[in-house]
């Protein structure tokens, strides 16, 4: 059997309110939804760090609810993303990172950059923001150490290993993005192009890091549309394809692929949330990849 990377296969978020009684149990408290979700799957998407800064107990308690073996990717915040749009993220950047995201440990998985629909390709600005990003648990406790004084009383990074491998994967919704440029400049730092399922934006599936991150997001209606036995058996293959070393039979954008070398680790979140799929697909891809995929 040829040997696989790890695949971790989860959903973006946990907290929505009409998953209960239909994923979670009907008299499940709220407080319980993270510990019951991460035992069915084998990572989460943190949405909660997109939309504002959270402390340094969130993570916390994150970390303590979740099995030993569990992975979380966690989103930049929208501020770099949205507002800043890439801009002058130093300071922004330093205090996310000093904000208690790197108490997750060795349960902390790749960090996600979502631009926005009509952030158009812009090669100087992408560079210069990927340039910053941290690949080590050293050089982040190094950036969160400048982060601004009003963070003072909320920051948590000094009691986490130097050393730890980070890795970071960008989201694009633009089709300007879907040149060889854009995908050789992330090769060129070491950042995974996701590869976003829908019809809203392009999905690329060039692989530019040594890992690769898939957001699923309903191919036919965005955020809504589940995926039936023959997309899921589609998917497993191409995750198993990643898992392995190769490639999957679609077509890229780069003329010279990724080289089939060292299995792959492979990160997948359902997205498709709208009408509750997104857990139960995430599950059954789960099953499609046994025994390669970590165990929830």
């Amino acid at each position: 059997m040829a040997k696989t990377g790890e695949i971790r296969i989860g959903i973006s978020g946990w907290r929505y309110p009409p998953w209960r009684g239909v994923f979670y149990p009907e008299k499940l408290a709220q407080r319980k939804e993270l510990e019951f979700a991460s035992s069915k799957l084998t990572s989460l998407e943190i949405n909660g760090t997109f939309y504002s800064m959270q402390m340094p107990g969130s993570f916390q308690s994150w970390y303590n609810s979740t099995p030993a073996d569990f992975k979380f990717s966690v989103k930049g915040p929208r501020y770099i993303t949205h507002i800043q749009r890439l801009r002058d993220c130093q300071s922004p950047l330093a205090n996310f990172l000093a904000s208690g995201v790197l108490m997750l440990r060795e349960k902390l998985g790749p960090f996600l950059w979502q631009l926005p629909p009509n952030f158009k390709y812009d090669p100087e600005r992408i560079e210069n923001f990927i340039k910053l990003l941290p690949h080590d648990t050293g050089a982040a406790k190094y950036l969160a150490s400048n982060h601004d004084s009003w963070m003072k009383k909320r920051v948590a990074f000094d009691d986490v290993d130097d050393g730890r491998k980070l890795r970071h994967a960008m989201e694009v919704r633009h089709a300007s993005f879907a040149v060889p440029e854009f995908l050789e400049l992330l090769r060129k730092y070491d950042v995974e192009v996701v590869c976003a399922d829908t019809v809203e934006w392009p999905r690329i599936t060039d692989v530019t890091s040594e890992f690769v991150y898939c957001r699923l997001h309903g191919s036919e209606v965005l955020y809504a549309s589940g995926y039936d036995a023959e997309s899921l058996d589609r998917w497993a293959d191409w995750v198993l394809s990643w898992a392995r070393g190769s490639q999957p039979p679609v077509d890229n954008i780069l003329k010279k692929p990724a080289k089939n070398a060292k299995p792959r680790d492979v990160f997948v979140y359902f997205d498709n949330d709208a009408k509750v799929r997104a857990p139960f697909d995430a599950q059954e891809l789960i099953k499609r990849t046994t025994p390669h995929t970590a165990k929830p």
